[in-house]
């Protein structure tokens, strides 16, 4: 199934389940897309990931329903999936820039969150280089991580920051950034700062050493400023590259970034010349 196929699927079901209890894991379940791809694609096409999608519906929807209805804040907050009152009115505070009680008390204006729609729109004639490479396993050692799908850009970049913070850098430096989930079916998987491991060399507390197993590899070359070079190749590979690949697909929940020495380069990982890798699995249809 095409992305474009995966995404209006997804998002249908989510409008046909919208107060009920959704997870990422159920609606991949029901494009047939392992969660671990589903969470990355779907975050990289639409911009948020889907369960922010699912929240900023439901208060949208709520939102709606308190300007044109006399249903109580705690029925909304039952029907909208929330624990509590308080829970739901602080959400809802976030959202629309006001609480329930202003909305009908001085009518105020609420916020609106449209359904995703997709469009037909002409794209290609773009030029992406890639490669297929076979690589035998390799083993690593690294700061790990248990990770929510939900939340892991943000925590994926918060542990960047403590590893360098408590002086793992010394250790590891960083060489790769891998997400792992062999069974492609969770809602966490483990995230790893990780340098080559060479086997003589002594584990100290707090690492851990694992290993990658031989794939096929996608590889992807990143040029320019870390965090922009990495987000522009990511949106393509799921926009474009995949919706185009004809002999391969996804094979294993792994993913791999490859960062080059900073050194190397005058502004570090700033320098629009920084060179970075992705790796994917993949395998023959």
């Amino acid at each position: 199934m095409e992305w474009t196929e995966v995404i209006r699927e997804a998002v249908d079901y989510v409008e046909r389940h919208i107060t009920e209890d959704i997870t990422v894991n159920d609606v991949a379940g029901q494009v047939c897309v392992s969660p671990f791809y589903f969470h990355k694609g779907f975050s990289m096409l639409c911009g948020y990931s889907l369960m922010e999608y699912v929240r900023n519906r439901r208060l949208s929807l709520a939102g709606g329903e308190l300007v044109s209805s006399d249903i109580t804040v705690l029925d909304l907050a039952v029907k909208y999936g929330y624990d509590s009152p308080d829970s739901f009115a602080k959400a809802f505070s976030r959202f629309h820039g006001c609480p329930p009680s202003a909305v009908r008390r001085e009518k105020v204006m609420v916020k609106v969150f449209a359904p995703l729609k997709l469009t037909i729109s002409l794209k290609g004639g773009y030029i992406m280089d890639y490669r297929i490479a076979k690589k035998e396993s390799f083993t690593v050692i690294g700061s790990s991580r248990q990770m929510r799908y939900e939340h892991a850009k943000e925590d994926v970049s918060r542990f960047w920051t403590e590893h360098y913070a408590s002086g793992k850098g010394e250790v590891v430096c960083g060489m790769f950034g891998i997400n792992m989930d062999p069974e492609m079916g969770k809602e966490k998987f483990e995230y790893l700062i990780a340098d080559v491991y060479h086997p003589a060399t002594e584990i100290p507390d707090g690492f851990v050493v694992r290993t990658v197993p031989a794939f096929t590899w996608a590889v992807f070359p990143c040029r320019g400023r870390l965090a922009e070079a990495l987000r522009d190749v990511n949106v393509k590979i799921f926009s474009e590259w995949l919706p185009a690949l004809k002999d391969y697909e996804f094979a294993a929940g792994y993913c791999v970034e490859m960062y080059d020495t900073p050194d190397k380069y005058p502004k570090g990982v700033e320098d629009e010349n920084y060179y970075t890798e992705i790796w994917i699995p993949v395998k023959k249809k």
